[in-house]
């Protein structure tokens, strides 16, 4: 039997199609920001996942590269070539990514910055960033206090994980530091926070199997006890066909000096 690992999403990949995509009001306001619609303008999705923003991003018009370091992950990217090729795929760590210096006005990282060594990574990104550019770090936490629903939910994981420490969640109570941390090697400035709320439509389907692409809520639950929370969020969506489910895009931007 496989045993998960934190920060190791090997075994989700395939799940990771039922995540919600991110606020596109966020992304627009920060296109005008960085100046994204430019001629030649080159975006970096790091940490890219399987793209669920690469794909937001080839839609908004952006050209550039997803990096992914899970081979299963970017494999399932490429499968699904969601960015209709305005996105090249390589393999790459936040840390070392494999781009070249300067090559980059604007780097992403989507839900996964929480995963790396931060200061190295800002680091590596300041080098991969042309002069001017933009680092972004964002996070789709489900936005629990205005979804009575989303609150019952919670009850469940902490009934079955009283401990449980979220790793990747984004939401308020857990990003404290952030700020501090993207300021912290002295290569960035600027920082400007937004966030807005949205809301994704789900099928019943989708939203458990969403919840299967949850990392650290598996690894600290373990598979029987993980098993027993779906089965009692399945319980709860018992009768209903289609749930929405609201989010709140939450990001972060600092400019390279």
């Amino acid at each position: 039997m496989n045993t998960m690992m934190h920060g190791d999403f090997t075994l989700l990949a395939k799940q990771y199609v039922n995540r919600p995509g991110y606020s596109e009001d966020i992304l627009h306001a920060l296109m005008s920001h960085t100046g994204a619609a430019s001629e030649g303008f080159v975006a970096a999705d790091v940490g890219a996942g399987t793209g669920k923003l690469t794909e937001i991003l080839a839609k908004l018009g952006m050209r550039g590269i997803a990096v992914e370091p899970n081979d299963a992950m970017r494999e399932e990217g490429i499968r699904l070539d969601t960015c209709n090729k305005q996105f090249a795929w390589q393999k790459g760590f936040a840390e070392e990514t494999g781009l070249a210096n300067d090559s980059v006005n604007w780097v992403f990282m989507a839900s996964s910055f929480h995963w790396t060594d931060q200061k190295q990574a800002l680091s590596e990104f300041h080098r991969i960033l042309k002069e001017g550019g933009h680092f972004t770090a964002l996070w789709n936490p489900r936005d629990v206090e205005r979804n009575e629903l989303q609150q019952q939910i919670e009850s469940i994981i902490r009934h079955y994980v009283p401990d449980l420490k979220r790793v990747s969640s984004g939401s308020q109570s857990h990003m404290s530091g952030v700020e501090e941390v993207l300021l912290s090697t002295g290569q960035f400035d600027r920082l400007i926070f937004m966030e807005a709320p949205h809301t994704v439509v789900m099928t019943k389907e989708r939203y458990l199997n969403a919840w299967r692409s949850v990392n650290d809520i598996q690894v600290q639950a373990g598979q029987i006890l993980f098993e027993k929370i779906m089965d009692e969020i399945s319980l709860c969506l018992s009768h209903i066909d289609e749930i929405e489910v609201p989010y709140k895009t939450r990001a972060w931007t600092v400019q390279a000096i």
